[in-house]
């Protein structure tokens, strides 16, 4: 990883859109409770753990994690050392949990499968913003996300450096293959759309071809996705319109070949695998060695 010293990461979204998430997940571990932790450690002990990274990884989701602490037990508190976004190697701090042993052994897992994720989404994200770099190209997520994840998914994409695409249908018009071929043509859909799109909202549309893409501009669309297209595609469609359009490529784009598809032009780059294919991170809890009196196992 490169310098730790990065922009601000973006706000965390509104506990409302993910704080069920995190009380479903520590209902699921629960249950009726632990039936492991009281027959080895009082209720009354108390201490701390480190949270650390075991791999070079993008920090992200902490703010979760404290979330789940807190599910468990309200006196539990998280103190971050590195924050969202911040480059961390393997082995480094990223936080510290103090308070109720039990109690951080009953949410460790819950809340190290938080930040696995989290920061696994981030880490991706930020490779691929980084093999663009100075191309001009903009990484972009999609709507490929785990099912109930779409704000933290797309939070984590965010802080890896990637922009987000519309969060969902309410806030974005996209006309996909299956919508084009309802409406009978680039064209008509593309009209369609203009005509009774609500203000304020651009029309994108999916285009197969350099021939359909010059009939979506001529139509009135505001930019283009360019699905499945090669590298020499991409290159004679941007030649093509001139900048009348904003072109965003997608479908089949890797690491290694991501840097070429920049190349082409093309003003975005929209990538499902930032948050429907990125390894987890490795990250772990590692309970710190107690004072002398503080008591061994449960008497």
């Amino acid at each position: 990883m490169a310098d730790r010293r990065r922009s601000p990461a973006p706000p965390l979204p509104p506990a409302s859109t993910w704080r069920t998430l995190v009380e479903l997940a520590v209902a699921e571990d629960l249950g009726p409770g632990d039936v492991t932790t009281p027959l080895v450690v009082a209720s009354g002990r108390r201490g701390a753990a480190r949270i650390e990274a075991r791999q070079s990884l993008v920090v992200c989701g902490l703010g979760v994690a404290a979330a789940v602490f807190e599910a468990v037990d309200p006196g539990l508190r998280l103190r971050e050392h590195l924050g969202d976004g911040a480059d961390a190697a393997a082995g480094d701090e990223l936080a510290r949990v103090e308070g109720s042993l039990a109690s951080i052994l009953v949410a460790e897992r819950t809340a190290l499968n938080f930040l696995m994720r989290l920061c696994g989404v981030a880490t991706l994200a930020r490779r691929f913003v980084e093999a663009v770099a100075g191309s001009g190209a903009r990484i972009v997520d999609t709507r490929k996300t785990l099912p109930g994840w779409r704000s933290l998914d797309k939070y984590a994409a965010a802080v890896g450096g990637a922009e987000n695409h519309r969060l969902g249908l309410f806030d974005g018009v996209l006309l996909k293959d299956n919508h084009v071929a309802l409406a009978g043509g680039v064209a008509l859909a593309v009209k369609a759309a203009r005509a009774w799109a609500p203000a304020g909202l651009r029309v994108q549309v999916e285009v197969e071809s350099e021939d359909d893409a010059v009939a979506a501009v001529e139509a009135g669309a505001d930019f283009l996705l360019l699905d499945n297209r090669s590298p020499d595609e991409l290159r004679r469609i941007v030649r093509r319109l001139e900048g009348r359009a904003l072109l965003e490529a997608s479908g089949g784009v890797r690491l290694d070949n991501v840097r070429e598809v920049a190349a082409s032009g093309v003003g975005r780059i929209s990538i499902g695998a930032l948050t429907h294919s990125a390894p987890a991170a490795d990250v772990s809890l590692e309970i710190l060695p107690e004072e002398p009196d503080a008591g061994g196992v449960r008497g």
